[in-house]
């Protein structure tokens, strides 16, 4: 396992090069927003979903309307964002449990979250961590595939890789991490050709050299 001075070293060099600041990439105003986000950026970029909740959050204004709609219209609604039948289902399914067991709000617990439909680990956390401020690791591609190039896991599955950061990492970095892993992952370490000489991180990193 990575040493405690590695990772702290990996810490520095993140806050150092992309900051500490708690922002999401998905425009919202309302936390219902985030999760109806959150679920259409599944194998999405958060770029496309923007364009597209910009005039759906403008035609369901209210999660009594999402939960009213047909699901065909909301499908075209939708239509280019990728599996836009399932994710408008699940949308539309989601919404009504919201309105009908949680008076319109988005619950805060893990398992309360978990059982709503579309929403995986990767959903709940990125609630609990925006929304109520829960320290919580979303595991995303970036995430996953950088962690394991630092040697802050030996893991692929999404839900070892959040159990591993979760003991490495202290819990004030839980949210940044993947703020700030999506950011390296975006402009440097990319699955196909990262531009490992200009990295921060290439001298901790086990898997320069590797590409």
């Amino acid at each position: 396992m990575i040493s405690e001075a590695a990772v702290q070293r990996i810490i520095t060099i993140l806050d150092d090069t992309y900051g500490t600041d708690h922002r999401i990439y998905l425009t919202h105003n309302e936390p219902w927003q985030l999760l109806i986000a959150v679920i259409l950026s599944a194998q999405c970029t958060d770029a496309r979903v923007n364009i597209v909740t910009k005039d759906l959050f403008v035609k369901y204004p209210d999660l009594a309307a999402f939960a009213a709609a047909d699901v065909l219209e909301m499908e075209d609604d939708i239509r280019s964002i990728g599996f836009y039948h399932n994710k408008a289902r699940n949308i539309i399914a989601c919404a009504r449990r919201l309105v009908d067991e949680y008076g319109g709000e988005v619950p805060r617990e893990l398992d309360e979250l978990l059982t709503l439909p579309g929403v995986g680990r990767k959903t709940a956390n990125v609630i609990r961590g925006n929304v109520y401020g829960d320290p919580s690791i979303v595991v995303d591609t970036h995430v996953k595939r950088i962690s394991k190039r630092l040697g802050l896991t030996e893991h692929t599955d999404p839900k070892d890789v959040e159990f591993d950061l979760m003991e490495v990492l202290p819990e004030d970095h839980w949210i940044l991490i993947n703020i700030q892993l999506i950011a390296h992952g975006r402009s440097v370490c990319m699955a196909r050709n990262p531009k490992c000489s200009g990295c921060p991180l290439y001298d901790v990193c086990i898997s320069k050299g590797d590409f």
